[in-house]
């Protein structure tokens, strides 16, 4: 196992299953000292009796999609995350990491499964296969006397530990200050050397579409009370919010304004996505046809009826459309993966789906070109919009940031550079930081490992029965959310489910789900949470929007969580470059905990969710955030004596 792949065995190439989606051409661009490097960078996993078959085929992939997959040395048939109990190992933690990374590449949640995308265009959970298998091998044979470390999807090894350190520590994409930047990265992604593992990808803690369900609800609901005016108890009935994506992040947006109450359109032109969340329940209809989308939004926004419509297009034509119609929109954003826009994250308008993967591979120049045109297009016609009433919002997708980037200055608040932000808000600035972050609210989440849905029913009603509708708005909405949860069909992939909290709630839930465990009331937990958190990511257009003290352009805060949460005991940590925003622009962490019922397991939550909040809590309060302040005063009387918290004067 210590030299790569145990088996010298030539496997067969695995059966390619018609109607799953692939990964288009990522570019391939080395020298053929590079290329040289990558294939030998991607052998030494398989017996040298091997490299002579292997090493035209990996230059092959190489050639043909920018990155080697080893496809050769995919298991056969459908991945996906059994129950724990399915699986081998000597350890309960070895075992619950091979579910949630298995679940990671399901047909039925991952973007990509061949080519290991999880979400987001170029989220992966390794580089290769041979990584998968390695990996896989490392945790059957995992102890709690022993740590994995993972660097880009390579399993470095097993290395000597102690029970109450983390038995996983994995970092994706780390780069040297001169070399952080899309171009360099992109070399080293085709070297072997770097993985994108976007947040939860990587982090091998992915739950589905789910995952971003709540935080888009959350979002929706209170940008209309707080820009539109929407009472504070009531939903968001009558409104009509666009925006357009349907992948793994971005097709949570028509179940969260379903939820919300409103009528929502999201544009996509790949209608495979379209397909993938009608299947799932998640849209209600589809339609090329702009005339008989609108007409269908303006019933349902006079009936007062939640809807959700996907329109087969690109948004820039449908946006036109509602400009030309005079079709008031009243709430507006993107989640196009524009953290990846010349990589196929953003389809220009004007060309279709195919004709876009046909481009990326063929003439990339004339690709980048159409993007920028298209980028500026979005724009002029969001503007227009805007001075019509709609309220924008970048979604943390690198959108405002890409247009920048195509070369509209004007959107940049001194007209000069991104260092002062755009004149439209991120909806971290305006509405998720303010009303969430600053409290300790953010994207908590667990999987039933058992596998069955029994055990997540049990642990939807511990968790409402922990919270207090009345402590503040967030909590009745939270409340409500995990309420009808069952009823609103969230699973894809394991018995999963998210719900924001603070810290204490955190606390309180974990402790009480341990306590079930314990009891025999429920097989063993993971929980975790999104690394789009109070305290996991550092990223100044989006989780760190709202903090006005000059420090966003930092990335300690991730740093400490990271470090904290591995000081503390939680059973992964996780720490990675870029996100949804992009390589350079993000620092983002998050962890995984293994409830298995014991006393060890108590202690850890008493320590590391409490940390894995405040630290960030911390860091807003000390740039001025008001309702952050308040939240730490009230933590320094609650843990006088015990921990203490710096505040401004």
């Amino acid at each position: 196992m210590v030299k790569g792949i145990k088996s010298d065995c030539y496997p067969s190439m695995p059966e390619f299953l018609p109607g799953i989606r692939r990964a288009p051409d990522r570019g391939y661009n080395l020298t053929e000292e590079q290329t040289q490097t990558a294939l030998k960078n991607a052998l030494r996993y398989i017996p040298n009796k091997l490299h002579g078959k292997l090493a035209p085929e990996f230059l092959s992939e190489l050639k043909t999609y920018g990155r080697i997959y080893g496809y050769r040395y995919r298991p056969g048939g459908r991945i996906y995350g059994k129950p724990i109990d399915e699986y081998s190992g000597k350890c309960v933690e070895g075992k619950a990491f091979q579910v949630m990374i298995d679940n990671n590449l399901d047909f039925d949640v991952a973007l990509y499964p061949y080519e290991l995308v999880t979400y987001g265009e170029t989220g992966q959970v390794f580089q290769n296969w041979m990584q998968y298998r390695l990996v896989k091998e490392y945790l059957e044979e995992l102890t709690t006397e022993q740590t994995l470390v993972i660097a880009s999807g390579h399993p470095l090894g097993l290395f000597p530990s102690k029970k109450d350190a983390p038995r996983v520590i994995i970092t994706n994409g780390l780069m040297v200050g001169m070399y952080d930047n899309p171009d360099d990265f992109h070399t080293a992604a085709q070297l072997g050397v770097a993985n994108y593992g976007q947040m939860t990808a990587g982090g091998w803690m992915y739950i589905g579409p789910q995952g971003i369900v709540h935080g888009t609800f959350n979002t929706i609901l209170n940008a209309g009370r707080k820009m539109l005016g929407v009472a504070p108890t009531a939903d968001l009935r009558g409104l009509l919010f666009v925006s357009s994506g349907l992948g793994g992040m971005s097709g949570a947006q028509p179940k969260a304004g379903e939820i919300a109450g409103c009528v929502t359109v999201v544009a996509e032109v790949d209608k495979s996505r379209i397909e993938t969340r009608q299947s799932q329940g998640w849209i209600q209809m589809c339609s090329s046809n702009l005339d008989e989308v609108f007409v269908h939004a303006a019933m349902a926004k006079q009936l007062n009826k939640p809807m959700s419509i996907a329109y087969h297009g690109n948004i820039v034509e449908l946006l036109e459309y509602a400009c030309e119609h005079n079709i008031k929109i009243d709430l507006l954003s993107d989640q196009t993966s524009c953290h990846a826009v010349y990589d196929g994250g953003y389809c220009p308008v004007g060309i279709t789906f195919e004709e876009r993967t046909k481009l990326l591979k063929t003439d990339r120049k004339k690709f980048c070109d159409l993007v920028n045109k298209t980028l500026k297009r979005h724009y002029e016609v969001i503007s227009k919009l805007a001075a019509k009433g709609s309220y924008f919002f970048d979604y943390g997708n690198s959108f405002l940031k890409s247009v920048f980037d195509a070369g509209v200055k004007e959107i940049s608040k001194n007209g000069v550079d991104d260092k002062d932000g755009f004149i439209y808000p991120s909806y971290v600035e305006d509405i998720m930081g303010p009303e969430l972050f600053d409290y300790g609210y953010g994207p908590f989440r667990w999987v039933c490992l058992s596998g069955k849905h029994s055990d997540l029913k049990k642990t939807d009603r511990a968790a409402m029965d922990l919270i207090d509708p009345n402590k503040r708005g967030q909590d009745r909405d939270n409340y409500i959310w995990i309420r009808d949860a069952e009823d609103n069909g969230l699973v894809v992939g394991t018995q999963a489910r998210i719900l924001y909290q603070d810290a204490e709630g955190r606390k309180r839930i974990a402790l009480k789900f341990n306590e079930m465990v314990r009891r025999g009331m429920v097989g063993p937990i993971m929980l975790g949470r999104d690394h789009h958190d109070v305290s996991g990511t550092d990223s100044p257009f989006r989780e760190t929007a709202n903090i006005k003290d000059g420090s966003n352009m930092m990335a300690e805060m991730a740093v400490h969580c990271f470090a904290g949460n591995a000081a503390r005991g939680m059973s992964l940590v996780a720490l990675h470059n870029g996100g949804g925003v992009g390589t350079g622009r993000s620092i983002n962490g998050g962890f995984g905990l293994v409830l298995d019922g014991s006393e060890e397991k108590d202690e850890i939550i008493k320590s590391a969710m409490l940390w894995d909040v405040m630290g960030g809590v911390a860091r807003r309060a000390w740039a001025g955030n008001p309702n952050a302040i308040s939240t730490i005063e009230e933590y320094n009387k609650a843990y006088a004596g015990s921990s203490q918290i710096t505040l401004p004067y």
